[in-house]
């Protein structure tokens, strides 16, 4: 469909209600150029009608792949949803945060057709974990599916579910704490157990199997998958396009959110140590901010924004902008622009960027440099995938 087609679906969609009120007074503002400190540009609707999309991903010949949360597998062909869900997709267990995450090709996929998706797996009697399958992509269906993770975490919502491969193939999944109570001895909250997947990121060979060089592998109480722990829900995963280094955003509480530098083997704190407070009342959760032996973040959100998807820039379109970190945010409705300091290591400045936009659930660099953001309604009405473009 041509980009002009898509704005008059979009219009009609507005005049007809086929998308929230929230959605035209989010979308209506976004008409012409928006100003930014390195670049301006413009926000262009690019596919519309998804249903509540959780994230997107490309394929080799240019298809874009939505999952919808309530478990929907969506082909993007030339800005155009195709109608229809991809056949091959495991159940979901929809209720609450639980649903359909992420879609992620294999790095080898144009020779061996491999598509991951996590997912929360129902188990029964109301119970669900955070799976990963993955099957191969054949003329537009999912076939030989096998289930190649389950985590070890019990309790309601704080699924995580984000996928990213690093430049060796390995395969990482972030896993929240399943909204385990901040309460009693904080210290033996399920987040800093580390013989479960709770509060995790788990690094796993491209099968589903344990690779030997985890850092906690062959180690007395430690669950071997296990990369980094002391996380509450971890929402956003990249790896720098250039250093190789891992970034990840998380929730806090009522303030509190994070981003963090990943390292091996390491306890990010929660809910020993952070920077928000119970919700309701504001009382304190943490006896500190800080504490030796837990990784601090390089940037925190107080109030929180809520974030989710995480992107770091590298593309010809937005030049400036390489190297700056952009996470997508639910509650603040907006995309954080982030620049690091030059070893990568800190966070130096931060931009708000769409303000009021949506529920940013997603946001990706394409193949052709533009930046596209997968704006969600929580009352599953249908919502546009927009993308970012240089103002001139």
């Amino acid at each position: 469909m041509s980009r002009t087609l898509v704005k008059k679906a979009l219009v009609i969609g507005l005049l007809t209600g086929m998308f929230s009120s929230a959605q035209a007074q989010n979308l209506e503002p976004f008409e012409g150029v928006q100003p930014s400190v390195l670049h301006d540009f413009r926000v262009v609707p690019y596919a519309e009608g998804v249903i509540s999309p959780w994230s997107m991903n490309w394929l080799p010949n240019g298809d874009m792949l939505v999952t919808e949360k309530y478990g929907d597998l969506r082909i993007v062909r030339n800005g155009e949803v195709l109608e229809g869900s991809v056949p091959g997709v495991p159940e979901v267990f929809s209720r609450g945060q639980g649903g359909l995450f992420d879609v992620l090709p294999h790095p080898d996929f144009a020779n061996n057709q491999l598509l991951y998706l996590s997912f929360s797996k129902p188990q029964g009697e109301g119970a669900s974990a955070t799976a990963i399958v993955r099957g191969r992509f054949v003329n537009d269906e999912l076939v030989d599916v096998e289930e190649i993770f389950v985590a070890d975490h019990q309790g309601a919502s704080h699924y995580g579910g984000r996928l990213a491969f690093d430049a060796d193939g390995y395969l990482y999944l972030t896993l929240g704490d399943r909204q385990a109570p901040p309460s009693g001895d904080l210290e033996s909250h399920p987040a800093q157990v580390t013989t479960n997947h709770q509060g995790v990121i788990v690094r796993l060979n491209d099968d589903g199997s344990t690779p030997t060089d985890n850092p906690f592998s062959g180690m007395s109480g430690y669950a071997p998958e296990i990369y980094s722990y002391g996380h509450r829900s971890p929402q956003g995963l990249a790896f720098h396009p250039v250093t190789g280094v891992m970034y990840m955003t998380e929730h806090g509480p009522q303030g509190g959110d994070e981003l963090n530098v990943i390292q091996p083997g390491q306890n990010y704190g929660w809910p020993v140590v952070g920077h928000g407070v119970n919700y309701g009342p504001g009382t304190p959760i943490h006896e500190t901010l800080s504490q030796e032996g837990m990784v601090d973040p390089i940037h925190y959100w107080v109030p929180s924004i809520a974030t989710s998807g995480l992107m770091i820039y590298n593309g010809s379109q937005f030049p400036r902008w390489n190297g700056s970190v952009f996470s997508g945010a639910l509650r603040g409705e907006q995309v954080a622009r982030i620049t690091l300091s030059p070893d990568g290591s800190a966070a130096v400045t931060e931009e708000t960027l769409v303000p009021g936009i949506g529920r940013v659930r997603d946001i990706r660099q394409g193949p052709d440099g533009y930046i596209y953001l997968a704006i969600e309604d929580r009352s599953r009405q249908p919502t546009a995938i927009v993308r970012l473009e240089p103002a001139n």
